[in-house]
């Protein structure tokens, strides 16, 4: 019998260990889910705030590119018109510029014009002055011409000759020069005129044909 009791006394203490142990097994797991449930929660809540923080900053990047892309149209508004003033007055400068250099051209046209008039003019006084000089020279010469072409070159010389009085100058300067080489002998007079211009320079021909050809 003192056997029987030590084995049941022994077989409750077994029992007894293994609910022990079966008990804090349990305690433990338990622990253990709610320590991960946790870990668990608290990344949740982590994770959430994260990306609350992200949307925030996000939402403050997208308002801070807004305002950069305001700001950049405004300074690029202000360039252009800047530049468009800067080109107004360019082109305000250029047309002040070409106006006065159109002046400045009608001036110069102007005063070139009044030059050039000026220098025709002493020109036109000089041939005059020449032209006055050659009939001063021509008429003297014309003075041994009178008593058979008549004072005005109008006279047919002893009724035979053409009218010299306004014949061509250059014809004029051939007939005499031909008379003076002997060359040429009209109506018989070959001789008399050869008498007449013999002595004549090629100047004085020239003058003296000049006088006949302005007698009108």
């Amino acid at each position: 019998m003192k056997k029987s009791v030590i084995i049941s006394i022994a077989t409750v203490v077994v029992f007894s260990l293994t609910a022990c142990n079966k008990h804090e097994n349990n305690s433990q797991t338990n622990a253990s889910q709610t320590t991960t449930e946790q870990v668990a929660q608290n990344a949740k809540e982590s994770a959430a705030k994260a990306a609350e923080a992200a949307k925030e900053n996000a939402s403050k990047a997208v308002e801070a590119t807004k305002e950069a892309a305001a700001k950049a149209s405004e300074a690029a508004k202000e360039v252009a018109n800047k530049a468009k003033e800067a080109a107004n007055k360019a082109a305000e400068a250029a047309k002040e510029s070409a106006s006065k250099a159109v002046e400045a051209t009608k001036e110069a046209a102007a005063k070139a014009s009044e030059a050039a008039k000026e220098v025709a003019n002493k020109a036109k006084e000089a041939a005059a002055a020449a032209t006055g000089a050659d009939n001063s020279k021509g008429k003297t010469l014309f003075a041994k011409c009178q008593s058979c072409h008549g004072a005005d070159g109008k006279t047919h010389a002893l009724g035979k000759s053409a009218i010299i009085a306004g014949q061509n100058e250059e014809d004029l300067v051939k007939k005499i020069e031909a008379y003076k080489a002997g060359t040429r002998n009209v109506a018989g007079m070959g001789a008399l005129m050869n008498g007449q211009v013999k002595n004549l320079s090629d100047e004085d021909i020239k003058a003296l044909a000049k006088y006949i050809s302005s007698l009108k």
